[in-house]
């Protein structure tokens, strides 16, 4: 063998060696974890506590939604998942010790107070951890003239020890987080929004009386995300529309009608031709069910190039956005508490189960993809496929009737699985690509199709109202989610706003 040929391999074997124990041997390259060291308390991030820490948490207490959750994150001082007076108190101290924590732990002492050590200010954090945001904890004076007249009777929580306390620190900040929406958004809301504001404010006042503490809160949360999220101005006409056909499907579902076509008293073409007056009335729409064409044309290329665009979203979503998606239904406290809202079998008719948290889901997703909403769309049409493949070690007898084996992290009921989940995000992101007229259109042919299939038997055609319901509701919140209600206002308008 040559010499230099001899020299190349040699070489390369070096070089080859040299690159996996770089890679193998070495833990920083073997664990790619990346993390920050922060100092609790800093929300200004010049890493000192100064008085201008004190002077954004004073911001902060007086518009506490309007401060982003990473900062909040760092306002627990304690770690106790609130932000309460001790957290105040911690922070005044830190900052009248001139910003060293060994002063103010000595200060403490002589008092004869608890206090946290100094190095309990720091934490070291992945880049990857999920914080959640803690729960305001404070006292609220803005209670007394608030849309919400049951909050000023609500004392803020001092601890967190059974689920009870945990619920009602929940609702005590989900009440303070839509009071402070409502009071931004009020004045601007078209008449149909405050229309639908006040009946959903009546079955808060409803469930608040009653003691139920559970679906309160969830009522709570869905107003804020209305609040926080939807506007009809500058849409068009079609999205309400849409919506109060939704609910006419719902009644269809719970009408005397139906209910004698599900008892065999009478012929499913009564029940579409309900469906077709509603249409005509809701939307000015005519349809005739037993005459519609299938539901895409394979002959028009537009289909195939609006197909193209949707997969391009699709595939363009990054790995580290998946984590986040996922990362947030596994710990969100708000959408763990949303999902968990499932019923048994054929007891949720009107998908009252699978809305909320698809719309909590829908707006992560535009918050990591920074709003747009065709990627917030492909990323969670493809993260709706993820848990198929890691949630089969719990046995299926193991589960409650009521929840679905193949998408743990998912809205619904076990009768859908991910079913409604997609029905949502694809027929909302059919807005984004057609029009909302087309993505109806293809929706009504879509399960027109699977109910003719079936043969017109009650449970299609049970089938094909909830899906529609579901597709409309995907539809209405894509729709009118405005992603400039997302993001935080600048610092100038927030300072005018206090």
């Amino acid at each position: 063998m040559k010499t230099p040929l001899k020299l190349s391999i040699i070489a390369l074997s070096v070089g080859l060696f040299a690159a996996a124990y770089w890679k193998l041997a070495i833990p920083v390259h073997r664990f790619a974890v990346h993390s920050e060291l922060l100092m609790l308390g800093d929300l200004d991030g010049d890493h000192k506590w100064t008085v201008r820490d004190v002077d954004c948490l004073d911001n902060f207490t007086r518009a506490p939604s309007l401060v982003a959750d990473e900062k909040v994150w760092k306002l627990d001082l304690n770690q106790n998942g609130l932000i309460d007076s001790e957290d105040v108190r911690l922070l005044q101290a830190l900052v009248a010790a001139d910003g060293d924590p060994y002063v103010s732990e000595e200060t403490a002492r002589g008092r004869r107070e608890i206090c946290p050590r100094p190095r309990e200010f720091y934490r070291y954090v992945t880049l990857a951890e999920y914080r959640p945001r803690p729960l305001w904890a404070l006292s609220y004076s803005p209670a007394r003239d608030s849309v919400l007249d049951w909050l000023a009777g609500l004392n803020p929580p001092a601890q967190l020890l059974g689920y009870e306390d945990r619920l009602d620190a929940a609702i005590y900040a989900e009440a303070v987080r839509f009071d402070q929406g409502w009071r931004q958004r009020a004045a601007t809301l078209l008449p149909v929004e405050r229309d639908y504001a006040d009946r959903k404010l009546a079955r808060v006042k409803a469930l608040h009386a009653a003691g139920d503490k559970f679906d309160l809160l969830l009522a709570l949360m869905e107003l804020v995300e209305d609040v926080e999220t939807l506007s009809m101005r500058d849409q068009p006409a079609t999205a309400i529309q849409l919506l109060t056909f939704r609910d006419h499907l719902r009644a269809v579902l719970a009408s005397p009608l139906y209910a004698d076509f599900a008892a065999g008293r009478q012929d499913w073409r009564a029940v579409l031709r309900t469906v077709s007056g509603h249409l005509k009335a809701d939307l000015d729409l005519s349809y005739d069910f037993e005459t519609l064409g299938p539901p895409r044309s394979l002959t028009d290329l537009e289909n195939y190039l609006q197909r193209a665009e949707w997969q391009y979203y699709k595939s363009s979503a990054r790995e580290e956005d998946f984590r986040a998606l996922v990362a947030y239904a596994q710990h969100d406290a708000r959408y763990l508490r949303a999902v968990a809202r499932t019923s048994r079998k054929l007891q949720d008719a009107p998908v009252a189960n699978h809305n909320l948290p698809m719309v909590l889901l829908f707006r992560e997703a535009l918050r990591i993809e920074r709003g747009d909403k065709r990627k917030a769309a492909g990323l969670l049409d493809e993260s709706i496929r993820i848990p198929f493949g890691w949630i089969r070690s719990v046995p299926r007898e193991s589960l409650p009737g009521s929840l679905a084996y193949d998408n743990f992290l998912l809205p619904g009921n076990k009768e859908d699985g991910a079913d409604k989940s997609r029905h949502w995000n694809v027929f909302g992101a059919l807005c984004l690509y057609k029009s909302p007229p087309e993505a109806l259109d293809l929706a009504l042919k879509r399960e027109m199709k699977d109910l003719r299939d079936g043969n017109f038997a009650e449970p299609e055609m049970r089938e094909f109202l909830r899906d529609m319901i579901g597709n409309l509701n995907g539809m209405f919140h894509v729709m009118t989610v405005d992603p400039r209600l997302l993001a935080p206002p600048p610092a100038d308008a927030r300072r005018a706003g206090q």
